[in-house]
């Protein structure tokens, strides 16, 4: 923590707060106190931060919580919620004044939060350079930082070195390796039923064909850029892997983790979620880049985990010392030791020790920050469906692109 920090709070943060009319209001000790006490003890309480996190990483923000507090004085008072609750539960109870003073969410809610008006650009001093470059661009929106970043996920793919050993540069070398080892799953990429369009986008990518068009500054644009001739010859590929048995909407995600559980496939696409459960339960595995099947980087979806502060709470100024605490080192290794996450602040990411979580950092450097539109809740059907009709043979791959495409058009122009 910044020495700053420290003396900011020592020197009567809570009265300024207090000043602030905040709902939970700041408090600070009464009574004679001898110099050594004072010396000997923890800091005074300075006020408390409510703090909306689900039930995955509340024990994480536990820790961080005591650590900050020992420290500051401050308090954090972290709620559990449901993840599926807190984006609608804020939503609702911000405007009025009520709900928490932060919120731990994806990157991907900052649209919709944004545009509602519920959420505060953060000021982080020499700490907002401190982190990945793909960790501060999802969290960026309108050329401010909206958040504190603290963990990055994002998919790669996934080895199992009992049945190989070297892996091939390119995706159609990396198939015909597979199928010579293991004939029935050559390499393990989800779909389901409904496709999935998050676990072929690095494929989709290395065509050039991204979700969105990009501006000068590297923003999303609302704008398509999959459409015209290289979506369409990912297209065709898409037809080539499901022919070659790569693709299936019989293969979800729980029987892809299984096949690869009992090895019936060297290779699986996936996160951390699950390669760290691979690790742990004792397979051998290396984390690799995905490799190029269209000539172009293999990208996968970056997406970051953060923490937002609410535009309407009455403790701003003491949440954002919080915040700037939380892009320090100390928290960020701290939320990554506890959480399993790769940390957002760069110098702490490049430093970790778990193999498995540092090939998945290093695969994300060249990654695509999961955009953050809202309409992009009405994409993935759309996406992942059109995919999934070629994948069956219910449409042919260009027709079925062009289909695709057209559709999802008509959605984000509504």
């Amino acid at each position: 923590m910044r020495r700053s920090l420290l003396a900011l709070v020592g020197a009567g943060l809570s009265l300024a707060l207090a000043a602030c009319g905040s709902g939970t209001p700041s408090t600070t000790s009464s009574g004679p106190a001898s110099s050594a006490a004072m010396e000997n003890s923890a800091p005074a309480d300075a006020g408390t931060l409510t703090v909306w996190v689900d039930e995955t990483r509340i024990e994480a923000f536990k820790e961080v919580g005591e650590a900050y507090k020992a420290e500051s004085g401050v308090s954090l008072d972290i709620v559990q919620k449901p993840s599926q609750d807190i984006k609608t539960d804020f939503i609702a109870q911000a405007p009025s004044g009520q709900g928490p003073d932060l919120i731990v969410g994806a990157n991907d809610w900052i649209g919709t939060l944004a545009s509602n008006g519920i959420i505060a650009p953060v000021e982080l001093g020499d700490k907002a350079g401190a982190f990945s470059e793909p960790a501060a661009k999802a969290f960026t929106h309108g050329g401010q930082l909206m958040g504190v970043p603290y963990a990055v996920e994002n998919i790669a793919l996934v080895r199992n070195n009992k049945l190989a050993q070297e892996t091939p540069a390119t995706f159609d070398e990396l198939v015909t390796q597979g199928t010579e080892l293991t004939p029935d799953f050559p390499v393990l990429i989800q779909q389901g039923d409904k496709g999935d369009a998050y676990h072929l986008y690095p494929i989709q990518t290395s065509f050039g064909a991204p979700l969105f068009k990009t501006d000068d500054k590297g923003d999303y644009l609302l704008e398509l850029g999959m459409k015209g001739a290289e979506g369409e010859a990912f297209a065709s590929y898409v037809k080539k892997l499901a022919d070659a048995k790569v693709l299936s909407a019989s293969v979800g995600g729980d029987q892809a983790k299984q096949a690869f559980l009992d090895g019936r496939s060297a290779y699986i696409v996936t996160g951390p979620w699950w390669g760290s459960e691979f690790a742990k339960g004792g397979m051998d595995i290396t984390v690799l880049p995905i490799p190029s099947a269209g000539g172009q980087d293999a990208a996968p979806f970056v997406g970051v985990q953060g923490v937002y502060l609410s535009a309407k709470s009455n403790n701003a100024l003491l949440a954002n010392q919080f915040l700037t605490y939380l892009a320090g080192e100390d928290a960020q290794k701290m939320l990554y030791e506890a959480g399993g996450r790769v940390p957002a602040v760069a110098s702490v990411a490049n430093n970790i020790d778990d193999p498995v979580l540092k090939g998945f950092g290093e695969a994300a450097t060249k990654g695509h920050p999961l955009p953050s539109f809202p309409e992009l809740e009405g994409i993935w059907p759309q996406w992942g469906g059109g995919e999934l009709a070629i994948i069956d043979g219910s449409a042919e791959p260009v027709a079925g692109w062009q289909q695709m495409i057209g559709n999802i058009e008509e959605q984000i122009t509504k």
